[in-house]
């Protein structure tokens, strides 16, 4: 019998997996993963204590048969490649800039062995839904549509009786990073199925009103999944089409859309990554100094005196996790209100995020900045108060993440400066003047509209 590679990147589970299926057609199987330090470097804490995590979870599922190695993979998948005499590498197709550039180093490197991509992260691979002309789309809704009408596969069968081949050494893994009191959710395939059976059966119905609530259990959070691939979005969607179709299932399959939709600019304008989509705004003003930096750390710390704010950025150093309509808030806060670039923001949410995804998190800070694709205008600027009384009116999520604000009356909870007593002891006065950095923001960005 002939001998396959599986080479587990973003996809690491065994059910609705194409490139298992198409490596066991080819023989025994050796499944590895490769430690590649220009992952494994720039990623944070949290999810490289997550991915190691969900390595040992697919490694118990496996038997132990996952051969762990180290290095550049152009190197190290040849040499494995000679090691155990396979005839063929099988991967999901990466679509990240730094991917398919690595993939076709590997490529060049295995000479006559086929690297075989069978399938993607995606519901639809990146560069498969453009316009009637075959140009890309730059607009989320038009996307969508034409998204749900191009449709996707159903998930890949079970993959049987595998023929795992054992006894191939690993090298050691890298040493688990100490997160402190980070809480991560569980890892794994297994995991990750129970999450979404558990939302699916639970919290559906109530998605369309509740994503948007952070004090509740309101959304799925399968981010870190999804990212990893501890489940597929075809799994996801399959199970939505054979739902009753509600505004809830539209709502949660339009954000699929947007994951996929987000890949797709990245594969079309890798650049984007790093650079502004929109680049007239690189010549926006933005601050510096020693006295801007104390108001990022300040930011960074949860220490802003916006309660809704600081909830968030507390729970990004307590969960590795923000949710997704804080995300926004926060986000528009360093943009807008402290007038820092969202790179900044980008990669600081990168170090800390146990689902920092390049695409979704890097394009999700160009649409609060107004500076990508189906961007919010920049002229939109978030009120952390009005937002935080409108959606968490009664102060769950800020009196969770905040406890100098637990004792305050909720009617006074988002702006406690206001309350009798004014603002409790331990909690800072806000650091900035919301309506003047609102109007210096606006007044920046029609300079750099009039040129």
């Amino acid at each position: 019998m002939s001998t396959a590679l599986l080479w587990f990147r973003r996809d690491l589970r065994l059910r609705d997996n194409p490139a298992l299926l198409a490596a066991a057609q080819d023989g025994d199987v050796v499944p590895v993963f490769v430690f590649d330090d220009r992952l494994w470097g720039p990623s944070g804490g949290p999810r490289r204590r997550f991915l190691l995590d969900c390595l040992t979870a697919l490694d118990a599922a496996l038997g132990g048969a996952l051969v762990l190695r180290s290095g550049d993979p152009a190197r190290v998948l040849p040499a494995l490649v000679s090691e155990v005499g396979a005839t063929s590498v099988h991967v999901s197709a990466d679509a990240g800039p730094y991917g398919r550039q690595r993939d076709a180093a590997v490529e060049r490197a295995l000479g006559d062995v086929p690297l075989v991509r069978t399938g993607s992260p995606y519901a639809v691979t990146p560069g498969r839904v453009t316009k009637a002309d075959g140009t890309p789309f730059r607009v989320y809704s038009p996307f969508a549509r034409a998204w749900r009408e191009h449709g996707w596969r159903a998930p890949a069968a079970s993959p049987g009786n595998v023929r795992w081949a054992t006894g191939v050494p690993s090298d050691d893994q890298p040493a688990a990073p100490d997160l402190g009191g980070v809480a991560l959710p569980p890892a794994g395939e297994a995991a990750a199925r129970a999450a979404w059976e558990r939302f699916r059966d639970e919290r559906l119905l109530g998605y369309a009103d509740g994503r948007n609530l952070p004090g509740t259990q309101g959304t799925s959070r399968l981010s870190a999944y999804l990212k990893y691939g501890c489940i597929h979005p075809r799994t996801l969607l399959a199970d939505l089409a054979a739902a009753e179709q509600t505004e809830s299932v539209r709502r949660y399959t339009d954000e699929l859309a947007w994951r996929d939709f987000y890949a797709d600019v990245l594969w079309h304008r890798p650049e984007s990554a790093r650079e502004y989509l929109k680049p007239e705004l690189q010549a926006m003003g933005y601050d510096s100094g020693p006295h801007a930096d104390e108001l990022v750390a300040a930011w960074k710390a949860g220490r802003t005196g916006f309660p809704i704010v600081d909830a968030g950025m507390r729970q990004l150093l307590g969960e590795a996790y923000v949710h997704n309509r804080v995300r926004m808030i926060v986000a528009s806060f360093l943009v807008k209100d402290l007038h820092q670039e969202w790179t900044l923001g980008a990669r600081h949410f990168m170090a800390h995020l146990v689902d920092g995804d390049l695409a979704s998190n890097n394009h999700g800070w160009q649409w609060v900045a107004g500076t990508g694709t189906d961007a919010s205008p920049y002229y939109r600027v978030f009120n952390p108060v009005t937002q935080g009384k409108k959606f968490d009116p009664d102060g769950a999520y800020v009196k969770r993440w905040v406890p100098e604000l637990r004792d305050v009356d909720p009617r006074f909870v988002h702006e406690p400066w206001t309350a009798p007593g004014g603002v409790p002891a331990g909690y800072p006065e806000p650091i900035v003047d919301h309506a003047h950095e609102r109007r210096v923001a606006l007044d920046r960005y029609a300079r750099v509209r009039a040129g």
